[in-house]
């Protein structure tokens, strides 16, 4: 194992992006709904487009200009502001299908080595969801997925969102570490630079189709990162378990 990681006992883990695929997943969810409705947009693109309002509409509250609220309720804003963009009418939709629509980001698919990569992690370490994710999600999402966390912190736990340092340091004092004691594990380089300027190690997991083909983003580590894998099972061979 790393020397760097020798006093970490708890791993933190992104999850969008890192632990589940949620651009396949939330296309698959969504064309159903988007056929029913006739909006006129790939579904995989309809996915990326809904993610790309993730970071400006958290922005809002990070910027102290909006009070924190949970993702869900993020979520759901910007499903209506996505629709428009396409022409649908979000007033005429009933509000059910459209929570049931947001909801999506509970039902994503764990890439084919998070599942066995976390359960070996596991083994050593204590694990858990930092995340942007509201608890209530993380656990259906956990649930759905079959991800065995030990505890869920991040961004409600601290109502902030990554990369305040907040977010970290909350989770950090909830588990009872020590910053270095403790790990980030994250597809993206923003997330893992966060981390280290708040005391913790640093696991980077090569996610390059996240975004799909065209991805241009985070295809390689920024900085020299503990450790750098391309799977979460190489990351359970890297860290001995």
């Amino acid at each position: 194992m790393s020397r760097a990681l020798e006093r970490v006992s708890f791993l933190g883990f992104d999850v969008f992006g890192t632990v589940v695929d949620w651009r396949t997943s939330v296309a698959r969810i969504a064309e159903p709904f988007l056929a029913r409705y006739a909006v006129q947009v790939d579904p995989l693109q309809f996915a990326s487009d809904w993610r790309g309002c993730y970071q400006p509409s958290m922005e809002t509250i990070r910027s102290g200009q909006r009070e924190y609220v949970t993702l869900d309720v993020l979520n759901l804003e910007n499903l209506v502001t996505v629709l428009a963009a396409y022409g649908a009418d979000p007033d005429r939709i009933p509000a059910q299908e459209l929570d049931e629509l947001t909801r999506a980001w509970e039902r994503l698919d764990p890439w084919p080595d998070s599942v066995e990569g976390l359960s070996r992690l596991k083994r050593r370490f204590a694990i858990g969801a930092l995340s942007n994710g509201h608890i209530a999600g993380m656990l259906n999402l956990a649930r759905y997925a079959g991800l065995p966390w030990d505890v869920i912190g991040g961004a409600e736990l601290s109502r902030s969102y990554k990369p305040q340092a907040a977010t970290y340091q909350r989770t950090i004092a909830a588990v009872g570490r020590l910053p270095q004691e403790t790990a980030m594990v994250a597809a993206h380089n923003d997330d893992l630079l966060a981390a280290r300027e708040n005391g913790m190690r640093t696991v980077f997991v090569c996610r390059p189709t996240e975004y799909g083909s065209g991805q241009t983003k985070d295809l390689a580590p920024a900085r020299d990162w503990d450790i750098v894998v391309s799977s979460l099972t190489e990351a359970a061979d890297a860290l001995g378990c």
